[in-house]
C-alpha cells in the first residue's frame, strides 16, 4: 500500500475492466501495440490555489517498452547504447548543434526522454541552453556503475503524475500484450501513488478510467 492510504479499488472491478479492454483490443488488432493508459478525474482541487504535487513511482512491469531514449554519453556509453540498440549522441554531435533553438527542440521531440553520462550531465545547459530542460526532458543521470540497459528499463518502468492547470491527468501503465495479472499490479501501484500524492487522497478522486490507445474507456472508480 502506498504511503499508508487503504485502497479503495475494487479488485474484480479492475480486472473485469481490463478483460473487456484487452478482449476488445484482440478483436480489432491494430498494426501497433495498443497502450493502456490510466486517465485520473480530480475534484475539490484548485490548480490556481492548492499546491500543485508532482511524484514519479515505478511500476512492477515495463508500462512502455517502445518509448525512444537516446543516451547524450561518453565513449563508453555510447558504445554500450549501441550495442543494446540505444539511440546516442557525443558532446562532438551535441557541439554540432550549435545551440540552434531549432534543432535543439527537434531534438527534444524526437525522444521520450534522455540520459546522460556523469560527466556530460553538467556541461548540458551550455552546450544545449534550456531547450531539454523546457521540454521537462532534463536527462537522468547515467554512471559507469549501473548498466545502461537496466537504467533504460527503470525509465520505461517509471511513471510521473504532475498537476498542471487541468484536473485532469493520463499516464501510460502497460500496453496489450501483458496479462491480466501484470496490468493489475501496474494500475494498483501507479492508483495508489497517486493517492497517496493528493491533499485529501481518495476524497480528491472524481472518475479513474483505463482504456487502449483506441479503446473505449473503462470505468474502475
Amino acid at each position: 500500500m502506498c504511503g499508508g492510504v487503504q485502497s479503495k479499488l475494487q479488485s474484480e472491478g479492475v480486472r473485469e475492466a481490463i478483460r473487456t479492454m484487452v478482449g476488445e483490443s484482440n478483436t480489432k488488432k491494430r498494426k501497433f501495440r495498443e497502450t493502456v493508459e490510466l486517465q485520473i478525474g480530480l475534484k475539490q482541487y484548485d490548480p490556481q490555489k492548492d499546491k500543485r504535487f508532482s511524484g514519479t513511482v515505478k511500476l512492477p512491469r515495463i508500462p512502455r517498452p517502445n518509448m525512444s531514449i537516446c543516451v547524450l554519453g561518453d565513449a563508453q556509453h555510447c558504445e554500450e547504447a549501441e550495442k543494446n540498440g540505444i539511440a546516442s549522441m557525443t558532446v562532438e554531435d551535441l557541439k554540432k548543434l550549435n545551440k540552434n533553438k531549432k534543432l535543439i527542440k527537434k531534438l527534444a521531440k524526437k525522444y521520450h526522454a534522455f540520459l546522460a553520462s556523469d560527466a556530460l550531465i553538467k556541461q548540458i545547459p551550455r552546450l544545449l541552453g534550456p531547450g531539454l530542460n523546457k521540454a521537462g526532458k532534463f536527462p537522468g543521470l547515467i554512471t559507469h556503475q549501473e548498466k545502461l540497459s537496466d537504467k533504460v528499463n527503470e525509465l520505461r518502468a517509471t511513471i510521473k503524475f504532475q498537476l498542471k492547470k487541468a484536473l485532469c491527468l493520463a499516464c501510460a501503465v502497460g500496453h496489450v500484450e501483458m496479462t491480466e495479472q501484470e496490468l493489475f499490479a501496474n494500475i494498483n501501484v501507479a492508483v495508489n501513488f497517486l493517492v497517496s500524492l493528493l491533499k485529501k487522497n481518495w476524497q480528491n478522486v472524481k472518475t479513474l478510467n483505463v482504456k487502449t490507445t483506441m479503446g473505449k474507456p473503462q470505468r474502475i472508480y
